[in-house]
């Protein structure tokens, strides 16, 4: 086992779907994200723990990441958020992987692989609808989701499952942004009423992201699909009181080597960083690869015990360097904390502040080759 290891818990986990339950009530279904290997926080036992906590769906964005559940053993629905290609219909297809139908073209790809996948048991394939309310991306124009459905419904080989749109900016408090996100539910909302009109049944109805869940009631509809909520950060800073949430993943090393720097003494390539008077380095196995980002040179603290302290001078490949001062009393091979639950140290979310980005970022950057450990916590 590596000094440098991925704590996951899957307790918070459990507990963070709770309270986007007890947000969005008893009715409403669940649809957990697990892509991009659970936002790095490990696809398949993050999976088994999203479904006992009440998931009724999982998502994926790649054809791959959905093989990988179904060869672990889970039956649960599992949705494609993302479009694939044709050469990797029939695996999805074989694999019970729910694909997305943008436009009538993919809609009749999907049909001429679902005869041939379930020939012999005439079985058939459940697709969701996608319409683009705004987000700009994947979708058939609102207006044009009627015709779409029909299209579909005369297919003997599909059943639609569900419709589903994206909100671009639902996480936003701007007002601007809040008429921009109400727009969208309302288009939405007459997307799916013109499907029904049609004499169609538009299936689970879902649009709503983290930013969804904590601002928008009108976009939960019949599921809910959150995803860095479910991992322990809110969309953004200014929604973590709407929904309480713990962070689940805590990215831990050890010290594995202390030296004693003089004044102006260089640390690391470059030699960016000097001491400005006699101190103790501690060296971390921890470095770029690992998921730290190089750009948090110089600009990065570690918690050792109850203390932060700063990481100094270029973080290299697999190592970077922490300045404990004079009258540290840390030793070798002491706990050192990256980022995690303890407010007396750095979380992803402080972490993606200082980038100027997200904490989704953050975690889904944390190399496989760092061992994930699970604990019930």
């Amino acid at each position: 086992m590596r000094a440098t290891r991925a704590l996951i818990h899957l307790g918070r986990l459990k507990s963070n779907i709770a309270a986007v339950r007890a947000q969005v009530g008893p009715n409403v279904k669940i649809c957990v994200p697990i892509k991009a290997d659970a936002y790095g926080h490990g696809a398949v036992r993050v999976a088994v723990a999203a479904i006992r906590a009440g998931a009724a769906y999982l998502a994926v964005a790649s054809p791959q990441e959905g093989i990988e559940l179904r060869e672990s053993g889970i039956v649960a629905p599992i949705l494609l958020l993302s479009l694939p290609i044709p050469e990797e219909l029939p695996i999805i297809l074989e694999h019970r992987i729910t694909p997305l139908i943008a436009d009538a073209e993919f809609a009749r790809e999907v049909a001429v692989v679902a005869r041939e996948t379930f020939e012999a048991t005439g079985e058939q394939t459940a697709v969701h609808l996608k319409i683009d309310t705004g987000m700009g991306r994947i979708g058939c124009e609102p207006e044009d989701a009627a015709e779409l459905a029909d299209i579909v419904n005369r297919m003997r080989e599909l059943k639609i499952e569900g419709t589903a749109t994206h909100l671009a900016v639902s996480d936003s408090l701007d007002a601007d942004d809040i008429a921009y996100t109400e727009e969208q539910i309302r288009r939405f909302t007459e997307a799916l009423e013109s499907i029904r009109k049609a004499g169609i049944d538009p299936g689970i109805a879902h649009a709503a992201n983290s930013g969804g869940v904590a601002l928008h009631p009108a976009s939960w509809f019949d599921m809910v699909r959150p995803g860095i909520l479910v991992y322990g950060y809110p969309p953004a800073p200014e929604l973590a009181d709407r929904v309480i949430v713990q962070p689940v993943m805590e990215l831990e090393t050890r010290i594995v080597f202390l030296k004693k720097a003089q004044r102006g003494q260089s640390i690391s390539y470059g030699r960016q960083w000097k001491a400005e008077r006699e101190t103790t380095i501690a060296t971390l196995p921890v470095g770029y690869a690992d998921g730290l980002p190089r750009r948090l040179t110089n600009n990065a603290r570690v918690l050792i015990g109850d203390r932060e302290y700063p990481i100094v001078g270029r973080i290299c490949m697999d190592q970077c360097m922490a300045d404990l001062g004079p009258e540290s009393h840390a030793k070798r091979w002491d706990r050192a904390v990256i980022f995690g639950p303890d407010p007396r140290g750095p979380s992803a979310e402080d972490l993606a502040r200082q980038l100027e980005t997200i904490p989704y970022e953050i975690t889904c950057g944390i190399n496989r080759r760092v061992p994930r450990v699970y604990l019930d916590t």
